[in-house]
């Protein structure tokens, strides 16, 4: 009873009282009982609140403020209590009823004289309570000390009993369904009751009081790892909405770039591993189910359906909650404005009950501000469920592509390899499987969740639009249905023009990349022209194509402009002439814009998601073919039982087990792969296997030349082998024994079949019949076990390399050892190579890397053969592609000395007949059967014409070999590598110079700040070279149709809603005048309509003039800049081509030049459009709403850092994610190309995993850049929703007070809701087109190379047509230099030929010969001297006609591609 006696004496000055002053107050009237007066109810509702305040306050600020630092960086600690996600939605369910409840009580304490602090007070107490609740449960969570969550269950039992006595109070006294007050306390008993249950269940899981032993819990196992920094797993619910976590990440970018190493790891959910096994178990899970297994693509789609369709049914939800509140917009708008239109007011006064005023949720909603502030919450949840829509969906694509790349590589793995070497399937194919095919699938679960959405979408924009306008409305729906079609047939036209576009491209890129290798020749010979021409041509082609691509690019524009224009022109128009009493209030007319504006979007999209989904269907087709592709025999890694007696089955099931696991250790042990010091202790356990155990063959003869071969590595007995199931056998009755620890020679002629024989063994060809033995033992070849294969060293006949430095090729995967590296490189002699190379053996080689010779890449490739220490070497032909001393080396320091030392098992395929005494079993092959095996010995004893035919063959190998060897073969080779090394000098060169840069930038701290200022600048020199490049007519034509496009744009809406205001004016005015005829009384809407169509029309228009002009300027800027850039390359002195390396140059014709043919326009029109309706939306709003203006200062400086940290955050993130993709591209290819020597050495394993990390680098920067864009997004839109809010309230209170006509407000709305849609695109087309203006940028610094002076003194008729005709030669002290930074090469040089002389220069390696040949062409910069050629001095001569009269061969051939004529 206190409160009530309390506050029952109030000074009759105060205005302000909890129970209100009225002089009848039954506020205090407490007759009927305490509980039965409706502000002592209230009184009674702060308590639990104030308690909680005072209770947590104190532990928040005391407990955590020390420590809150600590929280966030030890993210270990981000244990989620049981209920967490519900506990967070509950809570904002409450926060939003609360903010109701507060409302209701001051739009129901307008209603009185005095004001009344119960009617809101309390629950602007419950509010902070809430958000306290929700700060102290974080901070106990983050810290995992759960018994402080006491206070909390305290506080939700006392807030559950308050509001239930309320709620059985009001039930008691009649209150029921009609007053909104009882709808809310009804709300949050269930919410307080729901609570309370969440707070009981973690006691009851964590058993933190009431039981003895608390639940020990752990954080996440990839939270104690502190690489992981992608957090959206481990967050709570509000930083998963608005990736406030992103906060710190993505301002660090401003300070640093940034790398791989900032963003870490993947979580263990998101890796391509765990999504694989998703996967797979989707995949076995049909094949299990008792019904049909569905087949083909089928399969595929059920599969995916399994292991990824709940995230997806998510994203799915979430989107259609964000479509369902995007129409709270326009019902908000038109709810605001009718009720500021109508001037009376009906509602019943608010009716008194228990002392207190009550009203309907009528009332409540009738009111403009509560509307404004409905609005406001209804947008900020739209965005962020559109938002989380997004990135669930992105996040499943990025894992389905992820899982799908892993299965594709497995089944890579498993490949037949008759698949690829009959041409069923290129490398190029399986690339395009994993570039194109699963991104195709990653988009298509992109734009999954509009499927279903665009259908809601659009039935409910229609209905509501029905609501709004009648019949009109399916008139303007019709139109947009109607074009809808011709929107689908110009995306397919456009992405025909892009396909041809391609072709075109790529043939221009020939003969660009042809242009640049032979750019010397072309120099020298003068066919720079002929060149420049022919690319020319093909670039006017590409154009033409451009063209229709542009135009249709144009029409899209213009379609998704002008479509919305047509629709409500049609719709208004009609609507005001279709019925006399026609309501064209602003209320109508600005909803109706709104839905108008929703109801395109899905459109706009239909052809896309069509587009998608189509492409989908074609890409799992693709897959599933692949997929179902032949793959290589059984596992020799599994035990494969051959049909046998059981008996014996069971007889060797009895063998002792350490026998078994010495000689076939278990799967785990292969996957473990021992160190090299392990296997060569196993390699010793096999010789004295070997030797214990003595083994004779049944119908063979033991070789007699080596008594102590008692031993077979591997034996085939009776083998009939093919390439094709169905084909006839390659290999046919094939018997033959290898030897343990000896040498084998296989020889034969060209195509008898000596590889496919090592190929059979290792298992990669089909075997029809017949057994392979591997590690044979005595007496247990008849049990028809085939014995598990240890890794092979096998070094192919085309040698594979790894795109990897020279280190890494050769140690291939295992430990390294400086002494045995050291012992390999010299016996396959690759340190002279190793000298030369850029940066010795850390150079990079391979596909990306430096080209090497044939017998460069076969010697790394045999060397990793001799590096791995596993106990049998293959080798086939490894003497191919080297000269007779390179091979004589190759032979006795690799394969006589360190492999027999090691006591290895070598098969050597060779043609070199000249090596065969030194072998210990030989195999003769012929026509794919063998002839002949054993010694040589016992062939010249069985075989004596076969051993006189290999004779005859040794000795003239050797003749042959003695009279070139010295002469040629060394100076070939070191013409070869002292040719390379010149090129290589200068690229190391350009390293150091490089690595300088780098450190010097390191080191200096300024250095770095100003490069982080260059990242944070705008490109604008850049984009004055690209508008620049357009013209100056061009420019102006796209600035002023931009300009008059927005402003009718503008008029059309001013005009509607001076109209719709006139409509209602004039219906008032005519109320006023009592008309007697109906005529008078009508309102004239001809005059009106009549400007309306003009300006639409004119609307329409000027879109298509503008789509047109930047489609065009994109055109001639393309046409420019790449016509300059050839030009200018053409001309280049040569000194540019050999400073940069070619592929730098063509990256300029190739990446740069598509950028800005087909990117750069679409984003300044998309950029253009946004940013001018973003400014007029804001002009607006600023004349409707003046006061707007003063909040726009701290929006605009929000808008501002958001956009500038984000735009280099995104940059880094956009190529990190181009970067990470071509690692992984190249993996696939590398695997294709090297898959017999991977199966070979058994590195599957590894391989694999090389390839989940490089998918997990990849779609970690995948993840951290769609984070980076949803974080962009919701921070842009809740911006967006602030405007519309202050908008609103600015807009009502305006109308209130002074009058300000209900059709501006409605204006005012319509484009404040626009602002919150255009925001974001504002920024992020800022963010491309500064990615993309870089492509510019690069040309542009490519254009101001200065050319070759190709201007001669001399004009043509001052030379003889005939010059040259005697050829007499005068150098006088003639001094070159390649650069003029650079030393002379050539230093006073005179000389005098005579005409018909032949002159031979000779000197040593870099003493100047090339250099003095190319003086002659001016090809290097003669700085002192002159030569003077039949009286003429080369010097004043015009370039092209100097070469064109020369003719010179040069040192490395270059041929072009086309005929040999």
């Amino acid at each position: 009873m206190m409160p009530g006696r309390y506050k029952s004496s109030p000074s009759s000055t105060m205005s302000l009282a909890f129970c209100g002053n009225d002089n009848n107050s039954a506020a205090y009237n407490v007759d009927k009982g305490v509980l039965n007066n409706g502000c002592f109810l209230d009184a009674l509702s702060v308590v639990p609140h104030v308690f909680l305040l005072f209770i947590t306050f104190p532990i928040l600020f005391i407990g955590w403020g020390s420590q809150s630092s600590k929280v966030h960086i030890h993210h270990s600690t981000w244990l989620h209590f049981p209920g967490h996600n519900l506990r967070w939605i509950l809570t904002f369910i409450l926060l939003f009823v609360l903010v109701c409840e507060i409302a209701e009580g001051i739009v129901s304490d307008g209603s009185t004289e005095t004001r009344h602090l119960h009617l809101y007070m309390p629950a602007g107490l419950a509010f902070m309570a809430a958000i306290t609740s929700i700060i102290f449960y974080h901070n106990i969570e983050t810290s995992n000390f759960p018994k402080l969550l006491l206070a909390l269950l305290v506080y939700w039992i006392l807030a559950f009993v308050t509001k239930t006595i309320k709620f059985v109070k009001f039930c008691e006294h009649g209150i029921w369904m009609t007053q909104l007050r009882f709808c809310i306390t009804g709300l949050l008993v269930l919410l307080y009751g729901t609570l309370l249950a969440v707070e009981i269940n973690v006691i009851r899981v964590r058993r933190y009081v009431c039981f003895k032993h608390p639940t020990e819990v752990k954080p996440p196992e990839d939270l104690q790892d502190l690489g992981v920094r992608f957090l959206q797993p481990f967050v709570n619910l509000l930083s998963k909405g608005t990736y406030w976590w992103m906060n710190t990440f993505i301002t660090s970018a401003h300070k640093r770039p940034i790398d791989l190493k900032v963003i870490g790891k993947l979580p263990i959910a998101m890796r391509a591993l765990t999504n694989y096994v998703h996967l797979r178990k989707a995949f076995e899970a049909q094949k299990t189910k008792a019904s049909a297994y569905p087949q083909g693509s089928k399969s595929i789609w059920c599969a995916l359906r399994y292991a990824f369709g709940r995230p997806l049914v998510l994203s799915i939800t979430f989107r259609f909650l964000a479509d369902l509140l995007g129409f709270a917009g326009p019902l908000c708008i038109s709810g605001i404005v009718h009720h500021l239109g109508k001037e009376n007011k009906t509602f019943l006064p608010p009716v008194k009950l228990l002392g207190v005023y009550f009203i309907s949720s009528q009332e409540f909603l009738a009111n403009a501000y509560v509307l404004a502030v409905l609005l406001f919450f209804a947008l900020l949840l739209q965005r962020t469920f559109l938002q989380a829509s997004y990135y669930v969906a992105i996040e499943t694509g990025i894992n389905l592509r992820g899982a799908m790349q892993t299965k594709i590589y497995n089944k890579i793995m498993r490949l037949c390899t008759s698949n690829m070497s009959m041409g069923e399937m290129t490398v190029g194919q399986i690339c395009n499987l994993v570039a194109i095919d699963t991104n195709q699938l990653m988009w298509f679960f992109f734009l999954c969740p509009n499927l279903w959405a665009m259908p809601v979408q659009i039935i409910l924009g229609v209905i509501l639009l029905y609501y709004l306008l009648g019949i009109s409305a399916l008139i303007g729906a019709t139109v947009i249905a109607v074009l809808a079609p011709v929107q689908y047939f110009v995306a397919t036209k456009l992405s025909q023009a892009q396909k041809s576009t391609l072709e075109y491209s790529s043939e221009r890129l020939k003969k660009t990349t042809e242009l640049l290798r032979g750019i010397k020749l072309l120099k020298l010979y003068a066919w720079e022209n002929i060149f420049h021409d022919s690319v020319k041509e093909t670039r006017q082609k590409e154009l033409t194509s451009l063209k229709a691509f542009a135009l249709y690019t144009s029409i899209s524009i213009f379609m998704n402009a002008a479509i919305p224009i047509a629709a409500v022109l049609t719709t208004f128009v009609v609507h005001a002439h279709l019925s006399e009493d026609a309501d064209l209030s602003p209320a109508v007319a600005f909803a109706s814009l709104s839905l108008f504006h929703i109801l395109v979007t899905p459109l706009f999209l239909l052809s896309s998601v069509v587009r998608s989904t189509v492409k989908a269907l074609v890409s799992v087709q693709k897959l599933s073919e692949f997929f179902s592709s032949e793959e290589i025999g059984e596992d020799p890694d599994q035990k494969v039982p051959v049909l046998m007696p059981p008996a014996n089955h069971n007889k060797y099931q009895a063998l002792p087990l350490k026998v078994v696991n010495r000689k076939r250790p278990t799967r785990e042990d292969w996957n473990s792969y021992s160190p090299p010091r392990e296997r060569s202790n196993e390699a010793a356990k096999d010789d004295e296997e070997c030797i214990k155990e003595y083994m004779v063959l049944p119908n063979q003869d033991v070789p007699q030349g080596d008594s102590s071969v008692n031993c077979y590595h591997y034996t085939i007995t009776n083998g009939y082998f093919t390439w094709t199931p169905d084909g006839s056998p390659t290999l046919s009755n094939i018997d033959i024994r290898i030897p343990h620890g000896q040498l084998t020679m296989i020889v034969g002629q060209v195509g008898c079949g000596k590889s496919s024989l090592l190929l059979a063994a290792l298992g990669e060809m089909q075997k029809i019949s017949g057994n392979v033995y591997w590690n044979s033992l005595p007496g247990h070849e008849s049990e028809g076990e085939d014995r598990k294969r240890g890794s092979v060293a096998y070094a192919s006949q085309k040698p594979w390399l790894l795109n990897a430095t020279v280190v890494e090729n050769i140690i291939f995967e295992t430990t390294f050892n400086k002494m045995r590296y050291k012992a390999v490189i010299e016996a396959c002699s690759l340190q002279p190579d190793i000298d030369i190379l850029p940066q010795g053996d850390q150079t990079q080689i391979g596909e990306r890397g430096v080209n090497l010779s044939g017998g460069q890449r076969q010697r790394i490739s045999v060397a990793r053969a001799l590096y791995q220490q596993t106990n049998v070497v293959f080798l086939d032909d490894p003497f191919s592609a080297l000269d007779i001393h390179l091979s004589d080396h190759l032979m006795q320091e690799g394969i006589l000395k360190m492999l027999r030392e090691e006591k290895r098992t070598v098969v050597l395929v060779t043609h070199k007949l000249q090596y065969l005494p030194h072998a210990d079993w030989i195999i003769a092959m012929k026509d794919g059967i063998i002839q002949k095996e054993g010694t040589l010995k016992d062939i010249q004893n069985s075989e004596p014409e076969l051993f006189e035919h290999w004779k005859s063959l040794m000795n003239r190998q050797d003749q042959g070999l003695e009279k070139e060897t010295v002469a040629e073969s060394n100076t070939a080779l070191e013409r070869k590598n002292l040719r390379r090394a010149m090129y290589s000098r200068e690229l190391a060169g350009k390293n150091e110079e490089e690595d300088e840069g780098d450190s010097v930038e390191s080191d200096d701290e300024d250095n770095l700040s100003s490069v982080l200022r260059q990242r944070a600048k705008m490109p604008w020199r850049a984009c004055g070279t690209y508008l620049s490049s357009a013209g100056f007519l061009l420019l102006l034509l796209l600035l002023f149709s931009q300009f008059f496009k927005h402003s009718v744009l503008l008029a059309i809406d001013y005009w509607l809603a001076k109209w719709t205001s006139d409509v209602i004016s004039g219906k008032v005015h005519s109320e006023g005048k009592n008309c007697t005829t109906n005529q008078d009384c009508r309102f004239d809407h001809s005059s009106y309509s009549m400007v309306f169509s003009i300006l639409c029309c004119l609307g329409i228009i000027l879109c298509l003039v503008t789509s047109v002009a930047v489609e065009w300027t994109g055109l001639k800027v393309a046409k420019e800049l790449h016509h300059n850039l050839l030009k200018r390359i053409i001309l280049a002195p040569m000194r540019l081509f050999e400073t940069t390396p070619l592929g730098n140059i063509l990256n300029r014709f190739s990446v740069d030049t598509n950028t800005i043919d087909q990117h750069i326009p679409a984003t300044l029109e998309c950029l253009s459009r946004s940013t001018l309706l973003c400014v007029s939306a804001l002009a607006v709003i600023s004349y409707v709403t003046p006061v707007f203006l003063i909040s726009l200062l701290p929006l605009t400086v929000a808008c501002y850092f958001i956009q500038k940290y984000f735009r280099m955050a995104s940059r880094d993130l956009q190529q990190l994610d181009d970067s990470t993709q071509l690692p992984l591209l190249s993996h696939f290819s590398e695997t294709v190309e090297g898959l017999t020597t991977i199966r070979a050495f058994r590195y599957e394993d590894k391989f694999r995993q090389r390839l989940l990390d490089y998918t997990d680098t990849n779609n970690i920067a995948s993840l951290f850049l769609t984070a980076a864009n949803r974080w962009l997004e919701v921070r842009m839109e809740y911006i967006g929703a602030c405007v519309v809010l202050i908008a609103a309230v600015a807009s009502i209170t305006n109308s209130l007070y002074n009058h300000l006509s209900s059709g501006l407000v409605g204006l005012g709305l319509t484009y404040a809701l626009m602002v919150s849609n255009y925001l974001n695109w504002m920024v992020r087309n800022l963010a491309d087109m500064e990615v993309q203006l870089g492509a510019v940028r690069r040309i542009n610094s490519l254009l101001k190379i200065e050319p070759e002076n190709y201007e001669g003194l001399l004009s043509p008729s001052q030379i003889p047509a005939t010059w040259p005709q005697q050829g007499e030669i005068q150098i006088q002290n003639l001094s070159v230099r390649y650069d003029s930074t650079l030393k002379p090469v050539l230093k006073h040089v005179n000389a005098h030929i005579f005409p018909g002389q032949k002159v031979g220069i000779c000197g040593r390696t870099g003493s100047g010969k090339s250099s003095f040949s190319l003086a002659f062409f001016r090809m290097v910069d003669t700085f002192e001297g002159r030569i003077i050629i039949d009286g003429i001095d080369i010097a004043k001569l015009p370039l092209q006609t100097l070469r064109s009269r020369f003719s010179i061969i040069l040192q490395d051939p270059f041929l072009f591609s086309g005929t040999i004529r």
